[in-house]
């Protein structure tokens, strides 16, 4: 089992700088609403509840009689130009107030006002409001129980406005606001009395003061680490699956928003989602952060769990995934976790209904509580988690375009193709350009079985998700596979490798300093380290540090090219034995008895024929031990679906480390012969 200490983040609770994450403005909210609503009586219970340590609160009106010259009284006088210009001042020096303080401004203001008598309101927000604000907080407060406050208001002298009038004045601002808050990125939200107004409020502020984007994925990695702890074992093996229309044929958003917009009498019956996301938002961190404060606005918290438990029994898992997730479940060293853009709720009643609910575990959000939204920036950073991190192997499962950078990081990527007719329209040239330009390999699994393929077979090979070979594929202990394929230190020493002017000494050099490198970058993360002691320069004792279990390593040399390789691995843990191998049965018993690692070092792995030939002969040998094969350049096919996967993918133990992963089917011979230009016999035949 992980340690939950494994790579954790500075604590929760150490608050990050109250920036947006997605511009990097100071947080700046306003409270809109129409005058009545209660704005000035909030900012004070606000104030007495939070402090001024972290917020700063102002009246908008106040900020405005600060700037002026002759007060409120000189503005009311102003032309409609010269009012602009100090509301702008007024907004820009709270901005640049909030941005030295570090503090969340909250501040009271008015969009617009309008007269019963005049046609349309007169709006008075100006260009910096929107420029500074990052969110938007609107009281939603009953038009009935605003014009009651007006007649009651003894200190303010308001002019008298029906019920009718204020109704369709909330309106007006509602529908223009949410607008110009998605054009302008602002974050957004309807905040109603119930259950009580200040409450929601100070949740919302509380979460708006620490959640960035960097926060999120922190948060995120957390609940991962979190799952991992509560896996039954040492886990190896990781499912990362997608849920809607992945684990199942429905869209558990849309049909929330169905059954949500059933129940209310409102002549809008589109899903608010769709809306969403076709806005300039887009799918971005901004976007299902609003995504979130929509849910939070369509139902109390009694609410959201019934509509949940609706839309989860509606919802019918493929009975592919019921089965494989089944077996999985028997398996020690096999964990699955569901990472979701959608609702976590939902999806924790969607697998307690399958009985599957103690073994999966739902990474999502959706409710302000959850602490954080799952983007497609998200899943990737997930997947690299369970892999750089917890070093396990890693299946992803998904069917959009929000799935492919987590299907790009996963060990395994498998796209789920739903119906024609419901599944993403998008997804076959996201599909295609990642596979084309972005490198990524993956199978793709019917859903229903009759559904038409995405692109090509070829292109995109079939699965099936019932098949014994799939299901043995997943259950077995795998190969992991780490290379320095995209990092500036390969790209740097690959580069003498493939130099056709450099031969002999000079390149047997630079193949010792590859071997130095994946000893000492991965090869001491696959097999860990161990202290000792070591004498200080001052004269004391210290720690020092080398390969667990050095002494009782192996490193062979398949000769004759992985020699210069293997002594640069041998500079790195002396301690390790050496010795040269031209063939398989040149390993003989005395060579690992006793120890608890051999390393098989080559300078290529082109069709993996070789490599899976030494490590049958380690294993007849000795069932147990683990095995790390070392290379400088691997032929990536050989690893995703060639003879090394093939035969290699249920050992237990067995890790392959290469430089670079190549597209490249190329043998070399003569003067291309990796081991010719190592010992300068290009020219024999």
């Amino acid at each position: 089992m992980p340690s939950p200490a494994v790579g954790s983040r500075s604590d929760q609770s150490t608050v990050l700088r109250s920036v947006s994450a997605s511009n990097n403005r100071a947080v700046v909210v306003g409270l809109y609403g129409v005058p009545g609503s209660g704005k000035t009586f909030l900012l004070d219970q606000l104030e007495r509840e939070l402090g001024q340590e972290h917020f700063a609160f102002y009246e908008g009106s106040s900020v405005i009689a600060t700037v002026v010259p002759g007060g409120l009284d000189a503005f009311r006088k102003m032309e409609k130009r010269e009012k602009t210009h100090w509301r702008q001042l007024a907004i820009d020096t709270i901005g640049k107030k909030c941005t030295d303080t570090g503090k969340v401004a909250v501040v009271a203001g008015h969009f617009m006002f309008w007269h019963e008598e005049e046609e349309t309101g007169r709006r008075v927000y100006t260009q910096n409001d929107l420029d500074t604000f990052t969110h938007i907080l609107y009281l939603d407060v009953p038009a009935e129980v605003v014009a009651q406050r007006r007649l009651n208001d003894t200190e303010r002298s308001r002019p008298s406005t029906s019920v009718t009038h204020l109704h369709k004045w909330q309106q007006a601002e509602k529908s223009e606001l949410r607008l110009l808050c998605r054009l302008h990125g602002i974050l957004f939200s309807l905040v109603s009395p119930r259950p009580t107004l200040l409450g929601r409020v100070l949740t919302l502020l509380r979460d708006f003061r620490h959640h960035t984007e960097e926060y999120n994925i922190s948060h995120a990695e957390s609940k991962l680490d979190e799952a991992l702890t509560e896996s039954k074992g040492q886990l190896e093996t990781v499912l990362v699956m997608d849920a809607d229309r992945t684990l199942a044929a429905e869209d558990t958003g849309t049909l929330f928003w169905k059954n949500v917009l059933s129940c209310r009498q409102t002549s809008d019956k589109g899903c608010p989602l769709k809306a969403l996301f076709s806005s300039p938002l887009g799918y971005s961190y901004t976007a299902f952060r609003q995504a979130t404060l929509l849910y939070e606005e369509a139902a109390d918290e009694q609410e959201f769990d019934t509509l949940c438990q609706d839309v989860a029994s509606e919802v019918n898992m493929h009975p592919e995934f019921v089965s494989l997730l089944q077996l999985v479940a028997k398996q020690g060293h096999i964990g699955a976790v569901i990472v979701s853009c959608g609702l976590r709720r939902v999806w924790d009643k969607v697998l307690e209904k399958n009985s599957l609910s103690k073994t999966v575990k739902v990474i999502a959000g959706g409710r302000i509580e959850d602490g954080f939204i799952v983007t497609a920036a998200v899943k990737a950073a997930l997947v690299t988690r369970l892999r750089d991190t917890h070093k396990t192997y890693v299946w992803a499962f998904g069917d959009s375009p929000l799935d492919l950078r987590m299907l790009d990081k996963a060990d395994q990527a498998i796209v789920v193709v739903g119906d024609e007719k419901t599944r993403s329209k998008t997804m076959d040239a996201a599909l295609m350009h990642a596979i084309d330009n972005s490198g990524l390999r993956a199978r793709q699994a019917l859903l229903p079985g009759n559904a038409p393929p995405r692109l090509d077979t070829t292109k995109l090979p079939l699965v099936r998700l019932t098949e014994r070979a799939f299901i043995d594929s997943v259950l077995c202990r795998h190969a992991r596979v780490l290379h320095a394929t995209d990092r500036n230190a390969a790209k740097l020493l690959m580069t003498p490798m493939r130099d056709a002017k450099i031969a002999g000494p000079v390149l047997r050099e630079a193949h010792r300093r590859v071997g130095w490198y994946l000893a000492t970058e991965f090869l001491a993360d696959v097999i860990g380290t161990e202290d000792y002691p070591i004498p200080h320069v001052l004269g004391h004792h210290t720690s020092g540090y080398r390969l667990l279990h050095e002494q009782h390593t192996s490193i062979v040399a398949l000769m004759r090219g992985g020699e210069a390789m293997a002594f640069g691995v041998n500079e790195a843990f002396p301690l390790a034995m050496f010795f040269h191998a031209r063939s398989p049965d040149d390993i003989m018993l005395h060579h690992l008895q006793g120890q608890h690692t051999v390393i098989l070092v080559d300078s290529v792995v082109n069709s993996g024929k070789t490599a899976v030939q030494f490590v049958q002969r380690v294993r007849n040998l000795y069932p147990t031990i683990r095995v790390v094969i070392i290379a400088g350049v691997v032929q990536a096919q050989c690893v995703s679906e060639g003879s090394l996967a093939q035969a290699l993918v249920c050992h237990a133990g067995l890790s392959l480390i290469a430089l670079r992963l190549s597209d490249n089917k190329f043998t070399g011979r003569g003067t291309t012969d990796t081991g010719n230009r190592l010992f300068n016999t290009t020219h024999l035949p």
